[in-house]
């Protein structure tokens, strides 16, 4: 099996760095009609900053305002407007589900698509990869897309202007990143580009790790107080780039496949991504038999910047069993990443993993 690494052509993060968006697009030869896909925050935030920094490199533009969720309906509606408006390239501007549709839609169109995430709030923005999910909000599929981003452009003024839960989100998606890695590296797992791990994307997803226990609480003190600082940079870049690099080219596991199985309950719906993983990486430190000190150290962080850690914290204090039943099916469907593990996950293993995980955090 040969090892491949994916990663995005560019990556570009600071302060104010939406000022540089034009001549980022001439650099990489992008001359327009430029299709925007944002967010509401992201439209109220940036439009302005567009606009100076488009017409000042003379690239046309037309901007779709997207939501809703990251779905087909949505991916087609995109579709037809970069059509219409003959787009050279689509640019993605917001959260996580706003990127995954762009993205969507750019593969489908074979176009170029910039990632601007104005959250840190997933490892979306530089991967080649779109979560796919029905108009209510259930997950559906992974779509793997051709090429990565041609460009990553992070504006750190927009992130600290985000509501904070939004950063813990992504750090709780981030938190996965090296559980899972060091999972498909033991076990030769293909990655999510279908080779093998390389020694730069296990470092990457460690370093990902240590990042968020160092930097977590301070990055997370910087949002609230609105300002940017070298710790709010270097988790924005943890929960960005080094998860993105970390999880696709080392691959998933268990984590995210209970995600998507809490996705299954209604309950669990005005939860983030990111709040969701977190609850999976306990899970999965449960299945696996992790040493006590570990799952202490991880319970201990997710407590500090508020991530959840029992099922009530995901509104499922009531579940009954067949509930916790329904979401342990789902997370164990054939072809999900639950299945990278070293061992058969049957449903009701995991079942007993969810109600131990819950017990351990409530304890």
């Amino acid at each position: 099996m040969l090892s491949v690494f994916s990663a995005p052509g560019h990556y570009v993060q600071g302060r104010d760095a939406t000022a540089a968006l034009g001549s980022e697009l001439e650099r990489l030869g992008i001359s327009g009609p430029l299709l925007i896909v944002a967010g509401k925050s992201a439209f109220r935030l940036l439009a302005e900053k567009w606009d100076q920094s488009l017409t000042g490199a003379k690239i046309a533009y037309t901007v779709h305002r997207l939501d809703g969720e990251c779905s087909r309906s949505e991916i087609a509606r995109i579709t037809a407007v970069a059509q219409e408006h003959g787009s050279a390239a689509i640019l993605g501007a917001g959260g996580g589900k706003v990127i995954d549709a762009a993205r969507a839609a750019a593969a489908d169109l074979e176009l170029p698509m910039i990632s601007c995430p104005t959250t840190a709030s997933s490892d979306a923005p530089c991967s080649a990869l779109s979560v796919i999910y029905t108009d209510a909000g259930e997950f559906e599929q992974y779509k793997l897309v051709p090429r990565n981003p041609a460009l990553v452009l992070v504006d750190t003024s927009a992130v600290v202007e985000a509501p904070a839960r939004l950063l813990t989100s992504g750090m709780g998606d981030a938190l996965a990143t090296w559980f899972e890695a060091r999972t498909c590296i033991a076990g030769h797992v293909r990655n999510m580009r279908g080779g093998a791990s390389t020694r730069s994307a296990g470092a990457l997803a460690e370093l990902c790790y240590r990042t968020l226990l160092e930097d977590g609480v301070d990055a997370l003190t910087a949002v609230e107080t609105h300002t940017v600082t070298p710790a709010l940079e270097r988790i924005v870049e943890a929960n960005t780039l080094l998860s993105g690099l970390g999880f696709e080219s080392s691959g998933l596991a268990a984590a995210h496949a209970v995600h998507n199985g809490l996705t299954a309950a209604p309950e669990t719906r005005p939860f983030l991504h990111g709040e969701k993983v977190a609850f999976g990486v306990l899970t999965q430190l449960v299945l696996e038999g992790a040493p006590a000190a570990e799952v202490s150290t991880v319970l201990a962080f997710c407590t500090s910047v508020g991530l959840p850690v029992t099922l009530a914290d995901l509104g499922l204090g009531h579940a009954d069993r067949e509930t916790l039943a329904a979401i342990a099916t789902r997370a164990t469907a054939p072809g999900e990443t639950i299945h990278n593990e070293p061992f058969e996950v049957t449903p009701p293993l995991l079942l007993d993993a969810l109600r131990a995980a819950d017990a351990l955090g409530r304890a």
